[in-house]
């Protein structure tokens, strides 16, 4: 079945092809989320309402690009904001305990050795600016070609590849402070 095909059953009310538009995208999605996230639950939270967005938006899918892009599209954005709602979140919950909190608890060497490495590294690249954390998780983690990149990004696939070189540069300096400064 083809993506128009798809979408007009749908559309037409076919719960079945719903289905079938789940079960072929979802780990997909899943793991996009994952490449913001790096939480299971929020991943899974994340690939629900895209779901669900795709769902009630699907009348405005055009077919100008595929329906994987246009998923793809949804699945960054909502992580994004996501990330940014949560962030506000933390922020307002931590604001009346952050005048309490002495600096001198812990010494930079016990902070270090408490994380792992893989929870570092995973910090770095949520600290890149966010082109940049866009295409390295639609490369490297869902191992997508720089030209699905793109096309989900709406860039050339030189900027993509320029990106992908900023967002590694970037992680590489992150990574070496932190193991130059224990």
């Amino acid at each position: 079945m083809t993506d128009s095909e798809l979408v007009y059953d749908i559309l037409n009310g076919n719960k079945r092809s719903f289905e079938v538009l789940v079960q072929q995208f979802q780990e997909r999605i899943f793991r996009t989320a994952m490449g913001f996230v790096h939480n299971k639950e929020d991943a899974e939270e994340i690939t629900q309402d895209v779901f669900i967005k795709a769902y009630y938006a699907l009348n405005s899918f055009k077919g100008k690009s595929g329906l994987s892009t246009w998923l793809y599209r949804i699945a960054v954005n909502t992580s994004i904001s996501f990330i940014r709602r949560k962030k506000r979140k933390e922020f307002w919950s931590r604001f009346p305990v952050s005048f309490n909190i002495s600096s001198t608890d812990k010494n930079a060497a016990d902070h270090l050795s408490e994380k792992e490495e893989g929870r570092l590294v995973r910090k770095a690249i949520e600290k890149l600016p966010l082109k940049q954390q866009m295409a390295f998780v639609l490369s490297k983690y869902e191992d997508l070609p720089q030209k699905k990149v793109a096309e989900i990004m709406q860039v050339t696939e030189g900027a993509v590849e320029q990106l992908i070189l900023r967002a590694r540069s970037n992680l590489q300096k992150a990574l070496e402070k932190i193991s130059y400064n224990p």
